[in-house]
């Protein structure tokens, strides 16, 4: 069983500015510089960062918290994941606490930097300007 991955990152943005740059297709892409197609709707179905990433949603709760099965690309064939952005208004902004479970064993530092790299990082800029 892999580690959990837990994070939590503040960004100067409402919960509802937060949670629309992940779940917007066309916000995400924007910050990602990458392909984004999200469904909206609980059960529906998402991939982002040109097809690296698909999964579908399990539960939304708009400005509050998301929680999607998610995979990689190369993950063998039906293994998921789960991811969890839970969002809480604070002075000044939104604090973002984030968990992912269920990553393929050995590979726990790799999308721990990855998060930072490719969501934090380009979410505050894309936020913040």
């Amino acid at each position: 069983m892999s580690k959990i991955i837990r994070q939590s990152v503040t960004f100067k943005a409402s919960p509802h500015a937060v949670y629309e740059a992940l779940m917007d297709s066309k916000k995400h892409a924007a910050f990602s510089a990458g392909k984004a197609s999200i469904s909206r709707v609980v059960g529906g179905k998402f991939t982002a960062y040109d097809n690296y990433c698909a999964g579908k949603n399990v539960e939304l709760v708009p400005d509050k918290k998301i929680v999607q099965d998610w995979r990689a690309v190369d993950w063998p064939d039906g293994f998921l994941s789960r991811v969890t952005f839970k969002f809480t208004a604070v002075p000044n902004g939104t604090r973002l606490d984030f968990t992912h479970s269920h990553v393929p064993e050995g590979t726990e530092e790799e999308f721990k930097q990855g998060w930072i790299d490719n969501y934090w990082e380009p979410m505050k800029r894309y936020l913040e300007k």
